[in-house]
């Protein structure tokens, strides 16, 4: 399915006087005009991230209580076990409050499951492993918001139980002895988009203003704060929660604090991977680079020695967790690859890609590890919901799946709550989700699935979209213009880098396919005497298409600066493109405003 183009309409005088007022650069002003950004107050509140725009930790429902649960355990050495999730915002908030209570001297412990194994959230035999093993109070990171059965489990082996999580909140709470949540019910945290490590900050920060008496800390656990922002800030990116309040200043500060002082595990697994010989480092650098190789480590099984990794004093074991995790990744890429390539194959030859609402794709022995990956690049390439289903070689009945929509505007929970009596179990939200399924009713409930995304295509005339913020000829890209354009940053969720538009581009040279398994693309694009170099990520099949187009294109790209050796250019991400010849948009086009008009 061909995504609309929707191209953000420009008003001038509104950029104009942001721009005077805020004292902005015009192409700034445009781009927080694009955003609902129209005054000066909104545009500081928004490019403001001070580390004292973080509000009192004491203000996050739940902390106040929390805290003095845990002082109490440390002060009479109670054994602690931190209950975290698998991924990448589980592993980095459990290692924020494993390092900040051994710091403190306390008696604790981390437990995260395995996610081939136990599945996710809190787990009956885990927690009766742990009361078994002395363990006095549970601390749970990431999950447990709907864990109501293993609350009243902990209440009858005589555990403590604090939750800290920020998922959905379904139905009753958990009648655990604490619950951080910042949308906990009759509260009104200002801002309910922290992720669990952000969760897990607040909690640790508040936990260091009590420990130590006042609200400002000790040097060594304001040295422990700034290296747990870090921790957060890998979460929050990781998580794609919002980029806004709050989390921009988490975000900010913790890429500060990854370049300057990095935990020994994180600086290991920096070297490796050659952030560290970078100029800066950038939210890019976590979402492609760091965050990645830990959550690979996570869906192969692996997930205590991420949190080992992150949680070590340094030395031989660092650098030999770093490695074995940056391999684990190499093993996650070439079963992703796998499945990836399997999944495209069945697509093509057992249905019609583009006439079926969504796609649900399956294959015996697909790593249950990745299908969740394979599922939202495939969701990102055909533009409607995927969902990927790992049967089983050993026989057994029963298949596990993940689903994502990229960004199509398919609630995917509500697709499948409509499909319901198709499945064994199901949970997640929108964007994303998993299953189980007899492999019986797997043929029936494909039906169902693609009738009930199909619904909600036309029901709410949802219209797959590419948001442009303005159009910017090449000739405007320059390295000036570029820096400005990063002060909005750090990109991501609800503050995504800036996509421009520019048409009558001719190819400068054929395109040709790049990186392993000629998954990427790379072109050499000219507009008239300015050329240069762009790359669309996972969009290798672009490539003959491009090259067999008569005629010039155009395109809707992102702006980025390209470091190698020192050296610095402009260079283009293609996020999409398309034949000139589209008389029919250009109405579309005529209220866009160049970067230049600003």
């Amino acid at each position: 399915m061909q995504r609309r183009w929707r191209i953000i309409p420009h008003d001038a005088s509104r950029v104009q006087q942001l721009a005077a007022s805020a004292r902005l650069p015009a192409v700034v002003a445009q781009l927080l005009v694009s955003r609902g950004i129209y005054n000066a107050n909104d545009a500081s509140q928004f490019l403001s991230t001070k580390l004292k725009d973080l509000r009192d930790p004491k203000e996050l429902p739940g902390v106040v209580e929390a805290t003095q649960i845990i002082v109490d355990a440390i002060d009479n050495q109670l054994p602690i076990t931190i209950y975290g999730d698998y991924d990448c915002d589980g592993m980095t908030g459990t290692a924020i409050l494993v390092n900040g209570l051994r710091l403190m001297r306390a008696d604790v412990s981390y437990h995260v499951p395995n996610r081939l194994e136990d599945g996710y959230g809190l787990n009956e035999a885990a927690i009766r492993k742990l009361a078994d093993r002395g363990k006095k109070l549970i601390i749970s990171v990431d999950c447990g918001i709907t864990s109501r059965e293993h609350a009243e489990l902990c209440r009858e082996l005589g555990v403590k139980l604090i939750i800290t999580d920020h998922h959905t909140i379904d139905g009753e709470l958990p009648r655990a002895d604490a619950v951080v949540h910042p949308r906990l019910p009759g509260t009104n945290y200002p801002f309910g988009e922290l992720c669990g490590a952000g969760v897990a900050f607040k909690l640790a920060w508040a936990i260091c203003q009590q420990v130590a008496g006042s609200e400002k800390v000790t040097d060594p656990m304001r040295r422990y704060l700034m290296q747990s922002i870090a921790l957060a800030a890998i979460g929050t990116v990781a998580d794609v929660v919002p980029l806004l309040d709050e989390n921009r200043v988490l975000v900010e500060h913790g890429l500060k604090t990854l370049r300057a002082q990095p935990l020994p595990g994180l600086a290991e697994l920096m070297k490796i991977t050659k952030v560290d010989q970078a100029s800066s480092v950038t939210s890019d650098s976590i979402a492609f680079t760091i965050a990645p190789r830990l959550n690979a480590a996570g869906r192969l099984g692996q997930a205590q020695l991420a949190v080992e990794l992150l949680t070590t004093p340094g030395g031989e074991r660092a650098e030999a967790l770093a490695e074995y995790i940056h391999q684990l990744n190499n093993d996650r890429d070439t079963l992703q690859r796998s499945v990836y390539l399997a999944a495209q194959k069945q697509a093509k030859e057992e249905f019609d890609v583009e006439a079926d609402a969504a796609l649900v794709l399956g294959g015996v022995g697909w790593h249950p590890g990745v299908i969740g990956v394979v599922a939202g690049r495939l969701a990102e390439k055909h533009a409607k919901p995927v969902l990927i289903l790992s049967l089983d070689a050993t026989g057994k009945t029963q298949a596990v799946g993940s689903g994502r929509v990229g960004g199509t505007g398919i609630d995917l929970h509500e697709a499948l709550s409509d499909c319901s009596e198709r499945l064994v179990k199901f949970g997640g939200h929108k964007a994303a989700a998993g299953l189980t399924i007899e492999e019986d009713q797997i043929d029936a409930f494909r039906g169902d699935f693609c009738e009930a995304v199909a619904r909600q295509w036309s029901e709410r005339d949802i219209v797959p979209e590419i948001v442009i913020d303005a159009e910017a000829s090449l000739g405007q890209l320059n390295l000036e213009t570029v820096k400005q354009i990063e002060t909005l940053a750090p990109f991501g969720a609800g503050n995504p880098r800036p996509t421009l538009f520019c048409g009558n581009i001719e190819l400068d040279e054929p395109a040709r396919r790049m990186g392993g398994g000629d998954r990427h693309l790379s072109v050499k694009l000219r507009q008239g005497v300015k050329t240069i170099r762009g790359v669309a990520f996972s969009a290798g099949d672009w490539c003959d298409a491009l090259n067999e187009c008569k005629g010039p294109i155009e395109i809707a790209y992102r702006p980025v600066i390209n470091e190698f050796r020192g050296f610095r250019k402009v260079e283009i991400h293609l996020v999409d493109w398309r034949p000139s010849d589209r008389s029919n948009d250009t109405a579309q086009r005529s209220n866009a405003g160049s970067v230049a008009d600003a």
